[in-house]
């Protein structure tokens, strides 16, 4: 298909202000919206570079699709932008963890597609222990299992979790500096409302901007970015609990778990922790 050069021309200044900032607010990108030309080739620009356009009510948001995309930010950026000088690679996937368990605190374990109004820490920071404790009642080979299928480190984000210092969940101020699970998820916390995915809205309570909320809907619960993680993650207290009272290993049932995993809806895949 031919474009004329004024819609080629207006399509590439929209591009380049969105790869510039990750954003355009709706009244400046007014021709996205009302012109099928511009909108075409702005997408094929954005498809080019492994990314997609997300829409609100108010902006348009750049959001990349695969690591190999020029705008994925890498671990040692991501790590010196976002998270304390001492942070590691796991520091990075316990956080993605923190953010997946946030969203179900909002979408009900993921069971329901309308957010709740808000979300205070104290509820944030139970879901989260709740999480580990029950990864904490697995037996060893199967969370070892299980890191090969995700190729995530299961073992290790949920000892890394288990070990931060519970003595210091009281400290006033609670901020990287703290090595406690408090303190982590002010740090997660801080990341989510610099990318604007999250609202403070007193009293220690977060509510889901439209960004977010626009994100969920479009690949959380989408199939083709389906891993089965969240699934997993809420069918541990199932199988746990299951394997406790029955007096079975782990292992039986896995292939109703597995069964349940290649339906679940969850995030992007990620790199290997």
């Amino acid at each position: 298909m031919q474009y004329s050069e004024d819609k080629v021309m207006e399509a590439f200044n929209l591009y380049t202000r969105l790869a510039a900032r990750g954003q355009l607010d709706r009244l400046e990108a007014g021709d996205y919206f009302d012109d099928d030309d511009v909108r075409n080739l702005l997408d094929r620009y954005v498809d080019a570079v492994q990314c997609v356009i997300l829409p609100d009510a108010d902006k348009l948001y750049l959001v990349p699709l695969a690591t190999e995309s020029e705008f994925h930010i890498s671990n040692d950026a991501f790590k010196k932008q976002y998270l304390p000088a001492r942070a590691v690679n796991m520091d990075i996937y316990l956080l993605y963890m923190a953010i997946i368990v946030l969203f179900g605190c909002f979408y009900d374990s993921y069971q329901t597609n309308e957010a709740a109004e808000f979300v205070t820490m104290s509820r944030w920071l139970e879901s989260m222990d709740d999480r580990m404790e029950a990864m904490k009642n697995h037996d060893e080979d199967f969370l070892r299992g299980m890191e090969k299928e995700f190729e995530f480190n299961w073992v290790t984000i949920r000892d890394k979790w288990l070990d931060m210092d519970s003595l210091k969940e009281n400290v006033k101020n609670q901020d990287a500096r703290n090595m406690s699970r408090v303190g982590f998820l002010n740090q997660a916390r801080n990341f989510l409302l610099q990318q604007g995915l999250l609202e403070n809205v007193g009293n220690m309570e977060m509510c889901l901007t439209e960004k977010a909320k626009n994100i969920y809907v479009s690949y959380y619960m989408d199939s083709e970015y389906n891993r089965g993680l969240l699934d997993f993650m809420y069918s541990c207290d199932h199988k746990a609990a299951s394997a406790d009272t029955n007096g079975k290993a782990h292992g039986d049932g896995e292939n109703a778990v597995m069964e349940q995993m290649e339906q679940a809806a969850t995030g992007q895949r990620g790199d290997e922790a």
